[in-house]
């Protein structure tokens, strides 16, 4: 669907193809040959599976210049299906291993990276399962580098890892930092986890489909505007929903939640914002004009600042502005 696109959750490993992750991994003479399917894609069964191999592809980026690398194929792959902004996950734990000189080496080399139209912005994640205090330590890396390019914080991982509380610390020191908040939660955890994020104070949430089973928790985010990163078929490939038929993403929608789309990881779904869009229509039977309120609903969401804002609801009403 050729409309313009605006994505708040993606991560940024997420979004590396299998041949790129193989060839770093010859390159600096890692095996991690069973972290691929025999038709060459990424091989998980759960969850928990993906995690892993998750981080078996982190550690082949061992260097700002991989970075770089990734993020130009990252937004090359987003612009070719009509993303204009795109929000990434960045987390300090896998570039330079939270200390923040070493940061800030990787950060530089992901925000010099400009692909024609597209923007890319930069929200900060600590990772559930690793524990609170580094966690602290990657929103000092957030709150040392807050500005332009880094303009949020956010939480990723096993969502069922410790409580909201364990996390308070970094997300005051985010939050003091100016930095928008956002949390994974609801994708497994149902509506429990998501009311407990919801104490850290933050305006979105990634997933947060598991509100769809407490109809005063849905009540309570359609009346407060916070915004659910919805991620369909990251939900669908993972089984964290049935199929698309079965997920709550438009049950949601019709009952006032604010939600967005995105692609979470898609070199791991083979999936892009074009087919989210399409499967969204033939299952929901969504028109353009659901597309573009649901855009509109992106931008407002998003952490940039009001000048990049405006710019982007206008090319929503103008798209060939």
């Amino acid at each position: 669907m050729s409309l313009p696109k605006i994505e708040l959750h993606y991560h940024l490993e997420g979004g590396a193809p299998p041949e790129l992750i193989r060839e770093l991994a010859r390159r600096h003479g890692e095996d991690i040959s069973g972290i691929f399917a025999p038709e060459g894609g990424y091989l998980y069964r759960d969850f928990a599976r993906f995690l892993k191999v998750y981080e078996a592809v982190t550690s082949v980026l061992r260097q700002p210049e991989d970075y770089a690398r990734l993020t130009r194929t990252v937004l090359e792959n987003a612009a070719q299906a009509g993303v204009i902004y795109l929000e990434t996950f960045l987390s300090p734990d896998f570039c330079g291993g939270g200390d923040v000189a070493a940061w800030r080496d990787y950060l530089h080399a992901i925000a010099e990276v400009r692909v024609p139209g597209i923007e890319l912005r930069g929200v900060v994640t600590c990772i559930r399962h690793f524990g609170g205090i580094p966690a602290r330590r990657s929103a000092l890396c957030a709150a040392e580098t807050a500005g332009d390019f880094i303009v949020g914080f956010g939480m990723a991982g096993e969502e069922g890892a410790g409580r909201a509380a364990d996390f308070a610390y970094a997300f005051d020191m985010a939050r003091e930092a100016g930095l928008g908040l956002t949390a994974h939660a609801g994708e497994w955890g149902g509506p429990a986890s998501v009311r407990d994020v919801l104490t850290l104070g933050v305006s979105r949430i990634g997933h947060g489909i598991g509100a769809a089973q407490d109809p005063a928790l849905v009540a309570q985010l359609a009346g407060t505007g916070v915004v659910l990163e919805v991620c369909p078929g990251s939900n669908v490939a993972l089984r964290a929903v049935a199929g698309w038929a079965a997920h709550p993403i438009d049950r949601l929608r019709r009952a006032g939640v604010a939600v967005t789309v995105s692609t979470d990881d898609p070199a791991f779904f083979a999936t892009t914002m074009e087919r989210e869009y399409t499967m969204l229509a033939e299952t929901f039977g969504w028109a353009e004009a659901d597309f573009t309120a649901l855009n509109r609903v992106a931008a407002r969401a998003a952490f940039c600042d009001d000048l990049t804002r405006a710019r982007l609801l206008k090319h929503l009403e103008a798209p060939d502005v």
